[in-house]
């Protein structure tokens, strides 16, 4: 059992502040890669909750292998959100406050595939032609990154 699951059996589904750990990975075309998520059915970054003794960066590089089969090397921590616009509700009804740490890459090699159990595809996008199936957060987020890099 995992630490949040640990945290959830006592708790139930009030709320929670987790780190949620995401990267952005681009391609050397510059494009964004995604995954489509199982649960809401929207399109999101790799990425999600650290475990107990782990670092931001380690958590983002588990992750990332678990969820789209890739090894990251060299990545930048962007920016740090949280906040309301952070605080929401999962399908299962918990509910979290999530404190995210975003990093970038451009540095990622192996085979791409999605993981089959939280997504059910990974396919990079033009970073101005994404999905229209995406949480508000994420758009924020590219949106955030866009100002910032002036792509």
């Amino acid at each position: 059992m995992s630490y949040i699951q640990e945290l959830r059996a006592l708790v139930g589904h009030r709320p929670l502040i987790l780190v949620g750990v995401l990267v952005m990975i681009f391609d050397k075309q510059h494009r964004l890669l995604l995954q489509h998520r199982t649960d809401d059915n929207t399109w999101d970054f790799p990425g999600g909750y650290m475990e107990l003794g782990e670092s931001a960066e380690e958590t983002a590089r588990r992750e990332v292998r678990e969820e789209t089969g890739l090894e990251i090397g060299d990545m930048t921590l962007f920016k740090v959100f949280a906040g309301k616009e952070f605080f929401y509700e999962c399908p299962n009804g918990d509910q979290v406050a999530s404190v995210s740490p975003v990093y970038v890459t451009n540095n990622a090699h192996g085979n791409l595939r999605p993981d089959g159990d939280e997504g059910s595809e990974v396919k990079y996008f033009p970073i101005y032609d994404l999905p229209d199936e995406m949480l508000p957060q994420v758009r924020m987020i590219i949106e955030s990154f866009l100002e910032s890099h002036r792509m």
